[in-house]
């Protein structure tokens, strides 16, 4: 049984304590949020004995094994470091951090204490993202990673009417491409592994994030080109293009329906549909490696998390995207 410590009680740490409550080895124990009564509420309503307003305590507390982090990407290593510190394994809520830098330094408290730190990516270890990677040898030498996830933010109408919410604020690295395009980029470095070259372009707001944007990534033999948004909704499925077929993707952040299209005129459902919760993979990921003793995950590992963070830099400096975390 891993013992869970939860830090932000939000909507996405509600789907995975639904998503993690569903497996026999993981239990939650403690919240932390900054007022008492917002723990108090959280708690009760998802069975917590004990919450915590300080997270100097809740990283001292012998009530947990382990967190998942879940609060705004500028707090994420801050706290992940000082929970790594007091031995606690870390589950950390993409992405995982601000910078590379910071993900350095986390990466160093890890290997300090040896504990486990894991990217919450749900996407590569979902059974259809398994396919993916199976069934790419068929494509025949891969030329193309063309992927597309735009999705209009709830909160942008708020933004509109001149509320600007912590979705759009730059002090809580925000914006599209941390919280959209990370979906798009992290699968192509799974995939294929760190581009030669980069170009990005974007639209940037008035708050000081981006609001949607499109890189082009050259590799040896391919190029990736992924375009972003949360500004505007797509309905266009992703692709992979190789020689011999091409794969074609409903939703890069949860595959679905996965075919390939054969050169010859053939198509081939390759698709691996799972009634589970999205997020239950990645807490049997993170628990399987906290109770194997193995200190990262073969999938989202620390290199993939930090060549991501790496091209997510890169893309930044191009479009002139800076975040106070930077500095």
């Amino acid at each position: 049984m891993v013992r869970f410590g939860i830090i932000g009680t939000n909507t996405i740490t509600d789907r995975f304590l639904e998503a993690a409550s569903t497996l026999t080895d993981f239990k939650l124990t403690a919240v932390y949020s900054r007022t008492e009564k917002r723990a108090k509420e959280f708690a009760e309503k998802h069975g917590a004995e004990f919450i915590y307003t300080n997270l100097e305590h809740m990283a001292a507390s012998e009530e947990l094994d382990a967190v998942y982090i879940a609060s705004p990407n500028s707090l994420h290593s801050e706290q992940a470091i000082l929970m790594m510190n007091h031995g606690k394994h870390v589950l950390c809520e993409k992405p995982i951090a601000s910078n590379s830098k910071q993900l350095q330094d986390m990466l160093d408290a890890a290997a300090t204490n040896q504990v486990v730190l894991m990217e919450a990516m749900k996407s590569t270890l979902l059974p259809g993202f398994a396919r993916i990677q199976e069934e790419l040898p068929k494509l025949g030498i891969v030329r193309k990673f063309n992927v597309n996830y735009c999705q209009y933010s709830s909160r942008y109408d708020a933004y509109k009417e001149g509320k600007v919410l912590n979705a759009f604020k730059p002090e809580f690295s925000n914006g599209s491409l941390m919280d959209i395009g990370v979906y798009c980029i992290y699968p192509m470095v799974v995939l294929f592994g760190q581009p030669e070259n980069i170009k990005a372009t974007s639209v940037m707001l008035d708050s000081g994030v981006d609001g949607e944007g499109s890189i082009v990534l050259q590799y040896k033999e391919m190029e990736g080109v992924i375009t972003y948004s949360k500004i505007t909704n797509s309905y266009l499925p992703s692709e992979i293009q190789g020689e011999a077929g091409s794969m074609v993707i409903d939703h890069i952040s949860t595959p679905g329906k996965v075919q390939i299209h054969y050169r010859q005129g053939e198509t081939e459902t390759i698709s691996e549909v799972s009634n589970e919760p999205a997020m239950k993979y990645e807490a049997a990921e993170f628990i399987r490696l906290v109770q194997s003793g193995e200190l990262e995950s073969p999938v989202n590992s620390h290199h993939h998390s930090s060549v991501t963070m790496a091209i997510m830099d890169t893309v930044r400096r191009q479009i002139g995207l800076v975040y106070p975390a930077d500095r």
